[in-house]
């Protein structure tokens, strides 16, 4: 088992659902970002293949603090961490067969107060990986995009579709160094395809959450998981309005490689429209996983202008797309993919 029961479950939940996952069998496989969220389950993924079905897979996990991977996984004689920033030149001149760039930041917080070094973060980072992976002959790439990229939705336009019409975003607000800087992460990819024949891919996450996301990142679903945690009352700091979906993490990792391992065009969308809910919808959602804690839901309405939450509410991503080529659909519900979040939150803690 790796890890812990949760993570260990939800990696064999992935390995079930993509039989394509054999073309990773005696390859390299680099993952930037290894210690976030996404970048661990693919990590967690690839050590359980390695672990429980012999698949001989070299992993490199490109990370800036090593003391952020677990010791356990540190310690196996096929995981070679490099210990450097994204946005340097990756030095590493060992084969490599696929590049996974999941690094950059998750957090309103930094994307509001380090602007700079989120856009960096998002642009030098694919620049430097996507060198890296015409320099190193890779088999394939996959680039790890955003909702954000999208921006406001047009009047009337309730959903988001890879080739349809991208919305507004203010170029000259701070906090939208994030979705600007994808975006041209975005267009480096495409170019390194037309340009170099690259076989890059790349998938646009909606609201993404499970083992692994920090409660302390400032997002709302965090700041739920931790007055839930902290048996503490949900305080509402809006009127809870916006539209979001809400995918769980082994859902979205499963869809990324089938992606990268699957599909014949670039990009695909990612998310779970059966799991639309608006922010006060998941509060109420949240309250009820425990409800022999009888919290309750509390509004404590405030400017948040300044917050660093994403600044678009409204927009969904059609994944009518993904679904059709690639035969995927997500298993976990808004509420079963939250119990399961905060059951491994609790395991964490007794450890």
């Amino acid at each position: 088992m790796i890890v812990n029961e949760i993570i260990d479950g939800d990696a064999e939940q992935i390995i079930q659902e993509n039989s394509q996952l054999k073309e990773l069998f005696n390859t390299t496989v680099m993952i930037t970002g290894a210690s976030g969220m996404v970048g661990s389950y693919f990590l967690y993924t690839l050590v359980k293949l390695n672990e429980d079905y012999s698949a001989n897979i070299k992993i490199l996990p490109l990370i800036r603090n090593l003391n952020r991977l677990k010791q356990e996984i540190i310690d196996k004689d096929y995981v070679c961490p490099i210990v450097q920033d994204v946005i340097d030149e990756i030095k590493y001149d060992g084969d490599v067969d696929y590049v996974i760039h999941a690094a950059g930041p998750a957090s309103p917080k930094i994307m509001r107060e380090k602007p700079v070094e989120t856009n960096f973060a998002n642009t030098l980072g694919a620049a430097n990986t996507l060198m890296f992976s015409k320099n190193h002959n890779v088999r394939g790439y996959l680039f790890i995009s955003s909702r954000e990229i999208y921006g406001d939705p047009n009047e009337n336009q309730k959903y988001f579709t890879e080739y349809g019409r991208l919305g507004f975003i203010d170029p000259l607000i701070p906090r939208n160094g994030y979705a600007e800087g994808k975006k041209a992460a975005e267009n480096m990819c495409s170019g390194f395809k037309s340009e170099y024949g690259l076989n890059t891919k790349i998938v646009r996450l909606a609201h993404t959450y499970g083992p692994g996301m920090s409660v302390d990142d400032g997002r709302v679903q965090a700041d739920f998981l931790k007055n839930i945690l902290n048996n503490e009352d949900i305080t509402l700091k809006s009127d809870g309005s916006s539209v979001r979906t809400y995918t769980y993490i082994s859902d979205a990792v499963s869809a990324m490689f089938k992606v990268l391992l699957q599909s014949e065009d670039i990009v695909y969308n990612i998310a779970d429209e059966r799991n639309e809910v608006s922010i006060k919808q998941l509060a109420e959602i949240m309250v009820d996983i425990y409800p022999e804690k009888k919290l309750k839901l509390v509004f404590d309405i405030e400017d948040d202008k300044n917050k660093g939450y994403a600044p678009f509410k409204f927009g969904i991503l059609s994944t009518e797309k993904i679904k059709k080529e690639l035969n995927w659909s997500a298993k976990y519900s808004v509420k079963n993919g939250f119990k399961r979040t905060l059951e491994y939150l609790m395991l964490e803690e007794e450890n």
